[in-house]
């Protein structure tokens, strides 16, 4: 079966650590670009390399910097759920493998204009993926789609109402649901089912692989510091359900509808809207349901909301790939 060509911009982060493992053994990764997010930039660079050589992948899959800053407003991060390195918990030496001496917008802009069929998988601040469509608004016809870990239907966690990769830029956020690319929206109404437990950790520490027990050690801290606050038993790794969305479909159901970024509210910027009502009729189509209230139908949708995880079918996906590692 041929794989699927991507490049996953990301800010690795525990999470996006297991999106890596997943997107390294499964798809055909292009190359990773780094966006300053969970951490800033030159800790979220190291980190990805850090991850490739864990996993021994290092040799294969190029690594490009790109913005340490949103388009518009200060960075903010996260070192209270990943520590002061961006990944804290495994101890590893510094990487071997450097960083490539090309920006990764300039790496997006030419791979996805260059290359048949690439899908963009953004788990981090959209900064890099607003400016590539900034400097060739082209890429939104030429990419297949772009699956992002970001976002809600329902509320945020950042604030109430936002996630935390939508509010650290929602202005590039805005710039890619409205650039006419395909979105799929991995939000934290849909992640928030991926919990990992001691039991995972466990399971992952009798694989008995490098990969695996770095996967373990990684969990273990999560858990010390991004629990879910209703449920301190679990820890979501969020941005591995855009990739496993893009392994295997079947995972994962999602609807149609109408997202947009919130960008003055101030209780609200950085909240994803997401429009469903047209999928309150008797026949959820865009073109025949209407409100009996309002009389209004809903926006056309440019996107796709991931709803449903078959949480059993994730978590041995992603106990098969660690295993994968030799």
């Amino acid at each position: 079966m041929t794989r699927k060509k991507v490049i996953l911009d990301c800010d690795p982060g525990h999470d996006d650590a297991f999106a890596i493992m997943l997107a390294a053994r499964h798809l055909e990764l292009l190359g990773i670009t780094t966006v300053g997010g969970n951490s800033p930039l030159a800790n979220v660079t190291r980190n990805a390399l850090t991850v490739l050589e864990a996993i021994g992948c290092a040799d294969d899959v190029p690594v490009y910097a790109g913005h340490a800053q949103p388009l518009v407003a200060p960075l903010v991060t996260a070192p209270m759920f990943h520590g002061k390195s961006g990944l804290d918990g495994p101890v590893r030496s510094e990487p071997t493998h450097k960083v490539q001496d090309r920006h990764a917008v300039d790496y997006i802009v030419d791979t996805v204009m260059g290359t048949e069929g690439v899908t963009l998988i953004a788990t981090g601040p959209l900064t890099n993926i607003a400016a590539a469509l900034n400097r060739e608004p082209r890429i939104a016809e030429r990419a297949e789609e772009i699956c992002i870990m970001g976002g809600s239907v329902t509320f945020g966690n950042w604030t109430p109402a936002a996630e935390f990769n939508i509010y650290v830029d929602p202005e590039a956020a805005a710039r890619v649901f409205r650039s006419g690319l395909h979105v799929k929206m991995t939000g934290l109404n849909l992640t928030r089912q991926c919990g990992f437990t001691e039991a995972t950790v466990e399971r992952f520490r009798s694989i008995g692989t490098e990969a695996a027990t770095f996967a373990a050690e990684l969990t273990e801290f999560f858990m010390s510091s991004g629990r879910r606050l209703d449920d301190p038993t679990v820890a979501c790794m969020h941005d591995a359900c855009a990739v496993a969305w893009e392994i295997d479909p079947t995972l994962i159901k999602a609807m149609p509808m109408h997202i947009d970024v919130e960008l003055s509210g101030s209780l609200t910027r950085g909240m994803t809207v997401c429009d469903y009502r047209h999928l309150c009729g008797p026949d959820p189509v865009f073109d025949v349901a209407r409100s009996p209230q309002t009389g209004f139908k809903g926006q056309e949708p440019n996107a796709e909301a991931a709803l449903e995880l078959d949480y059993d079918g994730y978590i041995d996906l992603v106990c098969s790939t660690l295993a994968s590692y030799e």
